[in-house]
């Protein structure tokens, strides 16, 4: 078990961004999706907790199956796919991320929201009991962003919002920022495997870095699409963008399940927890390249793993299940999911 606790701070209050995490979750999706692959919504109604009280519940599926290698490809199921599930109860969320095919692999991610620069070392004190983590800060505007997810209209470092005059975001932002919020992350990574349970948690949490990376930047990149909408008016949205990305991977029909009725925290079993950062995000082919200043060098995006044995079909299922961010080019050995960066669901 590897555990890592991540702080990606934005020039935005928590109030704000309970709309704009929602707004920014559903368009990621739909646009990295396609027909076959992508994110499903399986489920996505209200949820009450006795503990927590009221929030929302929600399962996706992450489709993966040609963004595995080709021999991947050969030893895992045709349709692979990593299950979802978030406990929203903002500003607090647990998501989790498994997978049928590869059991002993797990990601479990606790989210936290201050109105605040990242100064907060407690805030979970109580999760913690103890034991050790290490703390990212994570800079949305000059971190290195693999340059396959780049688009020049989500570079924060030119990027000024119209509605709200914020940016650009200059080297020092935090310091100076106002408003300024952040959300603190703890993620533990599981991959109980002997000989690759090492080098797998690390490889898998340079990809949930940059996940974090990306989905964070598009949420203030974003911002004059969603800063004026109301809790109803995401909600419709949300509705709307799941059913045509439900269609547009090819689920017919959309099987989302949202009822007006809350369920009863016995109704679902799990954290109390919301939606995660996407970990699905595929580049587009053609990518600006960025501009003059140098970016913070982010870590390797790729792992080299043992060739498996023509015989151990487990092991290299074992090996595979790591595309599950769908971050992986096509028919690459598994690199990163992204890292990019589930960012993230």
């Amino acid at each position: 078990m590897l555990m890592k606790e991540y702080r990606i701070c934005m020039p935005l209050t928590v109030e704000e961004y309970r709309i704009g995490q929602l707004y920014m979750i559903s368009k990621h999706s739909h646009e990295q999706s396609d027909r076959g692959e992508g994110v499903e919504v399986v489920q996505n109604e209200p949820f009450e907790d006795p503990n927590h009280g009221q929030g929302q519940f929600t399962e996706k599926r992450v489709y993966l199956n040609s963004k595995l290698p080709s021999w991947a490809r050969a030893v895992v199921p045709k349709i692979f796919y990593v299950t979802e599930k978030a406990w929203n109860y903002y500003p607090y969320t647990i998501t989790e991320y498994t997978c049928s095919f590869l059991p002993k692999f797990s990601i479990h991610i606790e989210t936290k929201y201050e109105d605040n620069k990242g100064s907060n070392d407690n805030i979970f004190e109580t999760e913690l009991k103890d034991q050790e983590r290490e703390v990212c800060f994570v800079d949305i505007a000059y971190d290195e962003i693999p340059e396959r997810y780049y688009k020049e209209s989500e570079d924060l470092r030119y990027f000024k919002s119209e509605k709200t005059s914020r940016g650009v975001l200059q080297e020092g932002w935090r310091d100076t920022q106002e408003p300024i919020m952040c959300s603190y992350k703890l993620v533990t990574v599981k991959f109980e495997v002997w000989g690759l349970q090492t080098r797998v948690e690390q490889f898998v949490h340079k990809v949930v870095r940059d996940v974090l990376l990306l989905g964070h930047r598009q949420a203030f990149a974003w911002v004059d699409e969603w800063i004026d909408m109301t809790m109803d008016e995401v909600r419709e949205f949300e509705r709307t963008i799941q059913e045509a990305t439900n269609q547009k991977i090819g689920v017919f029909p959309p099987s989302i399940s949202i009822s007006e009725m809350p369920l009863s925290s016995c109704a679902l079993t799990g954290p109390a927890s919301a939606p995660s950062t996407p970990m699905c995000t595929d580049a587009p082919e053609s990518l600006s390249v960025p501009k003059d200043r140098p970016r913070k060098k982010s870590a390797p995006e790729t792992l080299t793993l043992p060739d498996p044995a023509p015989s151990a079909a487990s092991q290299g299922s074992s090996s595979d299940q790591l595309a599950m961010s769908n971050h992986l080019p096509p028919s690459t050995p598994p690199s990163n999911s992204d890292p990019d960066e589930v960012g993230d669901h």
